[in-house]
């Protein structure tokens, strides 16, 4: 064997050690990177980032991005919210393979650019008369909704609204920042604007709890500006008949009075056969039962 293709062998041998080097050195030093852009927004209370900010942050093709992602998903490091963004995983997280959503609901609400509050059963929840806590997320945002995210890990409703009671939505500390929730009132409220997803005896178990949290003054105030009649009519017949807070449902009573307002039955799903000889024009088409 001469030495010049000894030579040769032994160059092309140096070559590919140092290619296979390079190659580890950049792809550990990718990694690094995104671990690095995980920490950071962490450090600043966000746990959820958007694919156009990898595009923005990161050189890299479409391609490298889905593989370093799915790497990263692999590990149970971020999991998918829906197409475009994704949650980071703390560790005290990673069985689960999900973060609750309200890590993260106020910056994909912002990334949407959408108002919103927390509603229905996950306000309640908070105010602690959901019972337990609900394996769905309710969330009212404005029209049109974004639309609902489900799968085996999370699943979060986004239920429109046109007519926005601001002085009824406050705002809630959670791990990552805040999030905008619905005052106890105008929970009590929308129920009543929802009771297609809920039905009335399960809202009538969580007001049970709920009525011990609600302000006649606060109530007053955003029953003032709530557009649905109805749902006016169908908390305060609810007050007044069957959890008898008569205080409540008689300051209640004077926001509807001022309005022009006509018969509806208690439940909308249910045929209208009932009398309505209450106050407020409800008509008795079911008999209520309580969960509890």
């Amino acid at each position: 064997m001469n030495k010049k293709f000894i030579f040769a062998n032994h160059y092309k041998s140096c070559r590919g050690l140092q290619i296979r080097t390079m190659e580890r050195t950049i792809k550990k030093d990718k990694y690094s990177n995104w671990d690095g852009f995980l920490v950071e927004l962490q450090s600043k209370g966000r746990f959820i980032f958007t694919f156009d900010e990898l595009r923005t942050r990161f050189d890299l093709s479409e391609e490298t991005l889905l593989q370093v992602l799915y790497r990263y998903k692999s590990k149970k490091q971020v999991a998918q919210i829906r197409k475009g963004f994704y949650a980071i995983i703390p560790p005290e997280y990673s069985k689960q393979g999900m973060l609750p959503p309200y890590f993260f609901i106020d910056d994909l609400m912002k990334s949407l650019n959408k108002l919103y509050y927390v509603a229905l059963l996950s306000a309640a929840a908070i105010y602690g008369a959901a019972h337990q806590q609900p394996m769905e997320f309710f969330v009212i945002a404005e029209s049109p909704a974004p639309r609902d995210i489900k799968n085996n890990k999370l699943k979060i409703t986004f239920l429109s609204k046109n007519d926005w009671v601001r002085d009824g939505v406050t705002q809630q500390k959670t791990n990552a920042g805040y999030m905008n929730v619905s005052l106890p009132e105008l929970t009590a409220l929308d129920f009543f604007d929802y009771t297609r997803v809920f039905g009335i005896n399960r809202i009538v178990s969580v007001l049970q709890e709920l009525v011990e949290k609600m302000k006649i003054t606060t109530l007053v105030k955003i029953a003032k500006h709530y557009t649905n009649t109805a749902a006016i009519q169908r908390l305060g017949y609810v007050l007044e008949t069957e959890l008898l807070q008569e205080k409540l449902a008689n300051y209640l009573w004077q926001v509807l009075n001022q309005r022009n307002f006509f018969p509806i039955p208690l439940s909308p799903q249910k045929a209208k056969k009932g009398d309505a000889n209450n106050r407020w024009k409800v008509i008795k088409n079911m008999e209520i039962e309580s969960d509890l």
